[in-house]
């Protein structure tokens, strides 16, 4: 009977370590007698201390976050110049997954293993399409050369969009090729939920932007929302469920932007303008309507936005205020709370929930990662690059 339990808990302890071998993660299986587990510490965890001092050395800038991603509230990733990093177990322990020569811009886990990122050589111009089926481990180089993606989305292993500032794309075999999405002419933001079901912003010079909609792929578009602007920029959309979130953008001058947020709590039939920030620098909020509020999260500029656990959370940073905060709204823009900045000049946020979230921030004298419990009310650091 003894041995019985032995050979089950040694079958068991191999398993786990085959299955954390195979989505590229690394830990220890515990042996008897071993030491219990350190409590959640902050700091840099003594990861890519290496890597740190030859960026020192060569005068080259410093580890910083350029985009992060979770699963869950304690699974996720974050990644930036040189090196990806990873904790299962909600920051309290993290490791490398990735140093070597991408540095990534975007990147997009469906699941645990497989993943796609937009990503440059080194500090180079040009953006490249890799993809990893290890977790993060090891990336291969999809495109043959560079692509104008800006956004990826992927809904699986085969199935995902990409975006540039025109046009929407769409791939069936994991990235390997794509096709372009019909969208209207003067499309400057977009975002699909399914093959068949998406979104627009388009500019109309002198008139300002529309929203419109599409259901069957993109091959008729009905109008959803004007909203009149002279010089309308470009837009950004949000989709999930019945809500529909649109950041559309006025000018941006001395270091500050004007730009409205709207919301559709049901699936485009009615909108409500909830932020109408205007700018000395900017100039005016574009857009009309409702009671908006005169200024979004920190006063600064729109960041990206996440739609998760029936909440909507905007980012905004100041880089001249050095703050970075979040909006929030549970009600699908009727009520609508921002929330106390923390120091930092920009950053990206990922909310895996209603209340669980994470957010880089880049600050200037480190880059760090946060973590929220209490949707975004409060932050608690968890990691940091210090700057040299």
């Amino acid at each position: 009977m003894i041995w019985t339990k032995k050979l089950r808990n040694n079958a068991l302890l191999l398993f786990s370590a085959v299955l954390l071998a195979l989505t590229g993660w690394s830990a220890d299986i515990p042996r008897a007698g071993a030491a219990q587990a350190p409590v959640c510490g902050t700091g840099d965890h003594g990861l890519l201390q290496e890597l740190q001092q030859k960026h020192a050395k060569a005068d080259e800038s410093p580890l910083a976050f350029s985009d992060i991603q979770f699963l869950g509230a304690k699974t996720g990733r974050g990644a930036g110049n040189g090196f990806m990093i990873g904790t299962s177990d909600g920051g309290c322990t993290f490791q490398t997954i990735y140093e070597g020569q991408w540095s990534f811009r975007k990147i997009d886990f469906p699941d645990n293993v497989y993943g796609w990122a937009l990503a440059s050589v080194q500090d180079g111009q040009s953006g490249y399409l890799i993809r990893t089926t290890d977790g993060g481990s090891h990336w291969k180089r999809l495109s043959n050369g560079p692509v104008t993606f800006t956004k990826i989305d992927f809904l699986d292993r085969q199935h995902g969009f990409a975006y540039d500032r025109a046009f929407a794309y769409y791939t069936a075999d994991g990235g390997g090729s794509w096709s372009k999405i019909p969208t209207p002419a003067n499309t400057r933001g977009a975002v699909f939920t399914s093959r068949s079901s998406g979104w627009v912003v388009t500019v109309a010079p002198g008139e300002g932007y529309r929203i419109r909609r599409t259901s069957d792929g993109g091959k008729s578009w009905s109008l959803q929302l004007k909203s009149a602007f002279s010089y309308p920029e470009f837009g950004d959309i949000y989709a999930k469920g019945s809500q529909v979130w649109a950041v559309l953008y006025g000018g941006t001058g001395m270091s500050q932007t004007s730009y409205s947020l709207y919301a559709s709590p049901d699936g485009g039939g009615s909108w409500r303008r909830v932020i109408a920030q205007s700018t000395a620098g900017g100039g005016p909020a574009p857009g009309s309507g409702g009671n908006p509020l005169p200024k979004g999260p920190v006063s600064g500029k729109p960041g990206n936005m996440q739609l998760a656990g029936g909440g909507a959370f905007l980012l905004g940073y100041s880089p001249a205020g050095e703050q970075v905060g979040v909006g929030r709204s549970y009600t699908g823009g009727r009520q609508w709370t921002n929330l106390p900045g923390i120091p930092g000049f920009d950053g990206v946020i990922s909310f895996a929930g209603a209340k669980e979230g994470w957010l880089a921030v880049r600050g200037p004298e480190q880059s760090s990662l946060y973590a929220t419990q209490d949707g975004g009310v409060t932050w608690k650091q968890k990691f940091s690059f210090h700057a040299k």
